[in-house]
């Protein structure tokens, strides 16, 4: 499966790389929304869903819940607010994913898609309708989070030994989780130095980011467990489905804009 998510991989940086700078933002926007909805279109399976029109409603209700909240953030001028009652959902995930296994309604988690998907929609958005600048942040925030998965990946294969969440996840371990982020703090550094950041404070900030994209790939594996599910979907060979690829970036993004806001960087 290595050699399959190496080249799909690949494919999906460089397509990422010609949405976040060469085409329009407003085609950046428009794959921003897409990627949330088809993430929502996997999350409805977590409902018990299994017919379209029912699982097309629940995107239609990620989709409005987005536009709402995309419109209260213009209107507010600061996304902030809606940043912080993203990090206090990932907080009450936590000592959620600690108590696993415990039945998930299909209404608690219906609520829950909305708590996972509206924050990364609402940061992407933020980054990428900013000229210039926007794009990079976007970029370096995949790039530690990516760093940190695939150190975790090589680093717990290697020499991991202590699980980190059995009821949830069995093949993670404390050890991939140091190796993630070893490497993401090397990132971190090369990038806060080229995108003119304090790379004190993202190496204060890195590990904050490292602990809660691991949480949301937990809180993801929790409900796939709980749908019975080994993966969300199959739409990229070796890598599952869009889920199976955002569900630690939907945890880091709203800390990443707020830390940016900290750094000095967004405003």
């Amino acid at each position: 499966m290595l050699r399959a998510r190496v080249l799909t991989a690949i494919v999906l940086v460089a397509g990422l790389l010609v949405v976040l700078f060469v085409l329009p933002p407003v085609a950046a926007a428009i794959a921003v929304a897409a990627a949330v909805l088809a993430g929502a279109w996997e999350w409805s399976r977590f409902l018990g869903l299994v017919r379209r029109i029912p699982r097309l409603a629940y995107v239609g209700l990620v989709g409005l819940a987005g536009a709402l909240a995309l419109l209260t953030t213009e209107l507010l001028a600061d996304p902030r607010p809606l940043l912080w009652a993203a990090l206090a959902w990932w907080a009450l995930a936590f000592f959620w994913v600690l108590r696993f296994p415990r039945p998930i309604g299909p209404q608690v988690a219906a609520l829950c898609g909305l708590a996972v998907l509206l924050p990364l929609w609402l940061v992407l958005a933020v980054l990428v309708a900013r000229p210039g600048e926007g794009p990079l942040w976007v970029l370096f925030l995949l790039l530690i989070v990516w760093a940190a998965d695939i150190g975790a990946y090589f680093s717990g294969r290697a020499f991991g030994r202590v699980k980190l969440a059995p009821q949830v996840s069995p093949g993670k371990t404390w050890e991939g989780v140091l190796g993630g982020l070893v490497a993401a703090l090397l990132v971190a550094a090369a990038g806060a130095h080229a995108l003119s950041l304090p790379v004190g404070g993202m190496l204060l900030l890195t590990p904050a980011l490292v602990m809660i994209s691991v949480l949301g790939d937990l809180t993801v594996s929790m409900f796939k467990r709980n749908a019975g599910l080994k993966d969300s979907g199959r739409l990229f060979p070796g890598h599952g489905g869009i889920l199976d690829r955002i569900d630690s970036l939907s945890a880091a993004a709203p800390l990443f804009l707020l830390g940016l806001g900290w750094l000095g960087g967004w405003r």
